[in-house]
């Protein structure tokens, strides 16, 4: 079983390049199926579960645990909970053996112990900014943000998602030693940048 975890900043094109590796690859592919899960579970919308997964409330928690949320003290915490069946799901999709793509959600954290060859990807607020607002376009204009509303979005998940990552590691987001690969992917054309990492990750796992 080969596992790759995509971790990315928001707006830096992660999430359709773990798409696109997975096509490539012909693996499992999980994003927003984690997401869907838990809502179905928890007789919840998925934005709910969203909101809920981003808004931990852990902002007075001192961040010193790692690996575990057993020492957290405070399980009646309802997105907790959810953070924690989040683990579980992630760590069922891994017991399944097969090989499989799997984006954000600190996976590569959660699924330690399997070795996944992990992946992250980041770009200039420019280039994310600029691939955000392309996004937007494609929807109706009475539903678009403004730059000003996507920049505000970018800083609070980025945000929020770093004290997750250091509440799980100890270590800062950005911290390279936690990846396998680091990718900038401001220049790239997300397409062809898939290639380049699936041979790289072909390499990785051969080793």
């Amino acid at each position: 079983m080969r596992i790759i975890t995509i971790s990315r900043q928001f707006g830096s094109g992660g999430r359709e390049l773990g798409k696109r590796l997975s096509d490539l690859l012909g693996w499992d592919y999980y994003d927003k199926e984690i997401i869907e899960t838990l809502a179905q579970e928890r007789g919840m919308s998925p934005e709910d579960v969203r909101f809920s997964l981003s808004h931990h409330g852990w902002h007075n928690v001192q961040l010193t645990y790692k690996n575990s949320f057993s020492h957290l003290g405070f399980d009646h915490d309802a997105r907790t909970q959810l953070l924690r069946r989040q683990g579980e799901i992630i760590r069922a999709i891994a017991e399944a053996g097969n090989d499989c793509v799997i984006v954000g959600r600190d996976a590569d954290v959660i699924l330690h112990e399997y070795h996944p060859f992990r992946v992250y990807v980041c770009a200039d607020l420019q280039a994310r900014l600029a691939r955000c607002m392309s996004h937007e376009e494609k929807k109706p204009k009475s539903e678009r943000l403004t730059e000003k509303e996507i920049l505000r979005n970018i800083r609070r998940i980025d945000r929020n998602r770093a004290q997750t990552r250091e509440i799980l590691t100890g270590k800062t987001r950005g911290d390279s030693s936690m990846f396998d690969l680091t990718v900038n992917a401001a220049h790239w054309e997300i397409k062809k940048l898939t290639s380049a990492v699936a041979e790289f990750a072909a390499h990785w796992f051969e080793a």
